[in-house]
């Protein structure tokens, strides 16, 4: 049952967009059925973005209570060393990681399966390194439970909360079969990274909007609304530096004094180490690396700074092969901050929600070999937000903002965000639609489409190439995707 206020404030949520382009206030929350929306059937991704009123106003029918689902998105793990191949499969066979050049794109399953029988064994041995599986849904169901505990004791609101993995149990599927059975006709998605990258939230949100396209007729009367991207909230920033700080305030007097005697300005040192990509990628038009450095000037501007003896530093992990990826790249900041003198060092893992394989075994393992072989002789790693108080409570708020303002669907997501190869033929009709925000904007996105399909067909050509240099030099390239 909703509050009063809570149904005043999500009376106006979540817009539905007609094809006049004029945007009518629909409230899902509303215990009356106002309005009846029927999918648009011109093509099937109108079906997936723009709902059309029967008849303008209908009548009031009998009352229907409202249901708020939340499903949580993340790239899902394996939890057992059992599970390690077939989810090395999903991985390699999703045409959003590894695109094949056009001749070689029905290969795509057969290539995946070689892939994941022969990676297996070297992906095992590293899970089995940090306790034998990926910690990451026991993550997202703490995550998920304290959240929707928030919204109950914070808003007095009643949603369900459902988590979607892409590659492995329980799969966005199996979470959208069970949004269907438990009646949900309002959901809001909301991917776990910070930052929008199309190999991550884009290729979860490509799943949702073809699914809704394809069956139109199960999903078109649940009103739903997307959160792309969230690195800039208050919450989420004031929840990462007040981690960050911890971790400098355990550095002793003793080990200050150690690295003002190493002769630097400096005497304490902040790295954020993001996930890297592909530059093809941001020449294709992923906004990522935009958006990690407005990340980490925003957290940096609640931090100490230079003035208080702290220098901040950024670089991306996890590349491999021998295309050029998001530099400078971690492995060559650590020894660089080495030889500089650097003694005390907070390595922040800026991409990550929860702990997972990138954060306890690269980071945490290797990383830190890496940085002590070096010279760096106090390391420290800040913890990933996990179940973090300040920022669940944010997640709770973003649910109640993301319900308070213009929706925006998993296609004008996509769109927003230059993820390739969206049909929108039809065009989509809307109004102030968060990250798309008028007509002409996506006009111009429309234009860069063939440029940003060129790109993109570059960056996973060089990926194809990188995945033939693994093949016959056994160099890693499961690193890229975090295994």
């Amino acid at each position: 049952m909703f509050t009063t206020a809570v149904l005043r404030r999500l009376a106006v949520s979540l817009l539905v967009v007609v094809p006049s382009s004029c945007v009518v206030a629909f409230s899902p929350i509303l215990r009356s059925k106002a309005f009846q929306i029927t999918p648009q059937t011109t093509t099937e991704q109108n079906a997936a973005t723009t709902l059309t009123l029967d008849s303008a106003v209908m009548p009031p029918k009998e009352e229907e209570e409202s249901k708020v689902g939340v499903l949580l998105l993340n790239l899902g793990g394996p939890e057992t060393g059992d599970d390690v191949e077939g989810f090395l499969y999903n991985l390699f066979a999703d045409p959003d990681i590894i695109r094949l050049p056009g001749p070689l794109a029905p290969l795509q399953s057969l290539i995946a399966l070689f892939i994941s029988k022969r990676r297996a064994p070297k992906s095992r041995a590293a899970y089995e390194s940090i306790g034998g599986g990926s910690p990451i849904l026991k993550y997202s169901n703490a995550q998920a439970d304290l959240m929707t505990k928030s919204l109950k004791d914070r808003y007095g609101l009643d949603v369900k909360s459902y988590i979607g993995m892409r590659y492995w149990y329980p799969f966005t599927e199996e979470a959208l079969e069970q949004i269907q059975k438990d009646g949900i006709n309002a959901l809001v998605i909301l991917p776990l990274y910070p930052q929008f990258s199309i190999s991550t939230s884009g290729s979860s949100l490509r799943v949702l909007q073809e699914i809704f396209a394809k069956d139109s007729q199960k999903f078109g009367k649940m009103v739903h609304t997307v959160v792309p991207s969230w690195y800039e909230r208050p919450g989420y920033v004031k929840a990462m530096a007040d981690l960050i700080k911890n971790e400098l305030d355990s550095f002793t007097p003793e080990q200050i004094q150690e690295g003002k005697d190493a002769g630097l300005k400096n005497a304490r040192h902040i790295l954020f180490s993001a996930h890297g990509v592909p530059k093809s990628y941001i020449d294709a038009g992923d906004p990522y690396q935009e958006q990690i450095k407005e990340c980490v000037k925003k957290i940096s501007e609640s931090l100490p700074g230079e003035e208080e003896g702290v220098e901040i530093h950024l670089s991306y992990q996890s590349r491999v092969g021998p295309i050029e990826w998001l530099r400078p790249y971690t492995d060559d900041v650590l020894p660089e901050l080495g030889e500089k003198g650097v003694k005390n060092l907070v390595v922040v893992p800026i991409s990550f929600v929860s702990e997972h394989i990138e954060t306890l075994e690269e980071i945490d393992l290797e990383y830190r070999e890496l940085a002590e072989e070096n010279g760096v002789t106090n390391w420290r790693r800040c913890p990933a937000l996990n179940t973090d108080a300040t920022f669940i409570d944010d997640m709770a708020d973003m649910v109640v903002d993301a319900l308070n303002e213009p929706s925006q669907s998993v296609t004008e997501a996509c769109v927003a965000n230059n993820v390739g190869d969206i049909d929108i033929e039809g065009g989509i009709d809307f109004a102030g639609v968060g990250g798309v925000g008028a007509d002409s904007d996506l006009i111009a996105r429309e234009n860069l489409k063939d440029k940003e399909r060129i790109n993109g067909r570059v960056a996973m050509i060089g990926v194809a190439i990188t995945l033939l240099v693994e093949l016959l030099n056994g160099q890693s390239l499961t690193h890229m995707f975090g295994l």
